[in-house]
């Protein structure tokens, strides 16, 4: 699934403006693209936004663009797969940004990544690929606690996975999430305890090295954006 490197630059990044997070993956697809640097896992917390993927329909979106606008709340067209989904900070969402022969098998295996990152928080979850393209992710019974949806060009992966830990829930019943009307989770509502998102980050990235048979390797954000030319989040 990943190219022959064995390692995997795991990146903390904080929280970062959707905006700001589509450029800096840009970025780095070029890097790895033209080999400039290995595969990366980004992790991070986004400011709220809305995203709508390749297979939105209309509806997902119940109230018009303003309506969301007036509540903090941006709107974001992408390229990856799947439906609308919402991110907000007190979500873990992971990036990786690597080189990909199957993008099925990459699915699944974020899948199982964030399955065992949960059940080591004592949640039990599981996935459903033999449900359809529409149940991607990761539930807790019949409630979603992980969404998924990525894009692949010319081998390498963009977006990725974003896992609900301790975040405002009712912006949820805002969308149709992943065109489905079904109960979202997190890890809050589902233990009871907060936070946990700093185990949450390290377990994700240990268990995603691991399903791609990678060394985990810490990157600082310095590092990372001096490689790619980027420049701070905020920055003028």
């Amino acid at each position: 699934m990943a190219d022959s490197s064995d390692g995997l630059n795991v990146v903390h990044l904080g929280l970062v403006p959707y905006a700001e997070g589509l450029r800096l993956q840009e970025r780095l697809r070029d890097a790895v693209e033209d080999g400039r640097l290995e595969q990366t896992l980004l992790l991070l917390e986004h400011e709220p936004a809305c995203t709508v993927g390749r297979r939105s329909g209309d509806g997902e979106l119940a109230m018009d663009p303003a309506w969301y606008a007036e509540r903090g709340i941006g709107i974001f067209e992408t390229d990856r797969g799947g439906k609308v989904t919402y991110h907000a900070p007190g979500q873990l969402v992971g990036y990786p940004v690597m080189r990909v022969t199957d993008p099925v098998a990459h699915v699944r295996a974020m899948e199982e990544a964030i399955v065992a990152t949960l059940a080591s928080e004592g949640i039990g979850a599981r996935s459903r690929p033999d449900e359809g393209p529409d149940f991607t992710g990761v539930w807790v019974g019949e409630r979603k606690i992980a969404s998924i949806g990525v894009h692949v060009r010319r081998g390498v992966s963009t977006h990725g996975f974003a896992i609900n830990a301790e975040m405002e829930m009712e912006p949820w019943s805002w969308i149709v999430p992943c065109g489905l009307s079904t109960p979202m989770t997190s890890t809050e509502l589902e233990t009871g305890r907060a936070p946990l998102l700093p185990s949450l980050r390290r377990s994700v990235a240990t268990e995603w090295a691991r399903r791609c048979g990678l060394r985990e390797v810490e990157l600082p954000e310095s590092e990372l954006r001096a490689a790619l030319g980027a420049v701070p989040a905020g920055a003028a």
